[in-house]
This record gives structure tokens, C-alpha cells and sequence, in this order.
């Protein structure tokens, strides 16, 4: 299954301007929060995580939230997804695999998931 999402890099900043940490509490992981820090990159978290649970068929959702999304970077820098195992349980996930893109105004991203 793919999904993608795109997101205005303008709306999260007005998101975290307006609810300062906790909006950040409420969709990055304690480790993401640590590793992103500029605003076009975290749309692009935003992004990732809203086309892996559209992938999913739920969207962000009681069944898959956001803080059941990791996004991390690999040895190269290439972003890599990390599922709980409760999510990977639930959806028979056997691969998640995601591209993310950022451009002056966006982040996009796409998403590859595999389910048995």
C-alpha cells in the first residue's frame, strides 16, 4: 500500500509558534525532537507520518498515532521508519519504507507499507 501527504512548512511553524513544546509533544518522539530541529524538516516528519497511516487505510487514528511513527535518519542521512510493535502487530506490517522532500514552501512525503 503507498500514501503520501503534503503540508505547508508555514502551518507547522504557526502549529509550534502558537502551542510552543507541547505541540511538539504532541507528534514527535523524545528522539525526533532531538534529531529535527529546523521547520521545513519537521513538516517533513508531519508529512511522513500522516502517508504512513493514509498506507494504512486508518490515518492517525486511535489505531496508528503519531507517536507510533519514528522517523529516524540512517548512517547516510536517508529517513527510516520505526513502527511500535503494536501498530506492526495490528496491520501484519511486514515493511515501511518512506521518501521525504522539501521545497521553499512544502514537505511531502510517500510511503511504501507491506502487510501480510
Amino acid at each position: 500500500m503507498i500514501g503520501v501527504d503534503i503540508v505547508s512548512i508555514a502551518r507547522i511553524e504557526k502549529f509550534i509558534e502558537r502551542f510552543e513544546e507541547r505541540a511538539l509533544d504532541r507528534f514527535l518522539t523524545q528522539d525526533e525532537k532531538k534529531s529535527f530541529k529546523k521547520s521545513s524538516s519537521i513538516a517533513g516528519i508531519w508529512a511522513a507520518k500522516e502517508a504512513i497511516s493514509k498506507a494504512l487505510g486508518c490515518g492517525i487514528c486511535a489505531d496508528c498515532g503519531f507517536l507510533d511513527i519514528e522517523i529516524y535518519k540512517d548512517s547516510r542521512g536517508a529517513p527510516k521508519v520505526r513502527l511500535k510493535k503494536e501498530v506492526i502487530e495490528r496491520f501484519s506490517i511486514k515493511r515501511c519504507e518512506i521518501s521525504i522532500s522539501h521545497e521553499k514552501e512544502y514537505a511531502i512525503a510517500y510511503s511504501f507499507v507491506e502487510c501480510s
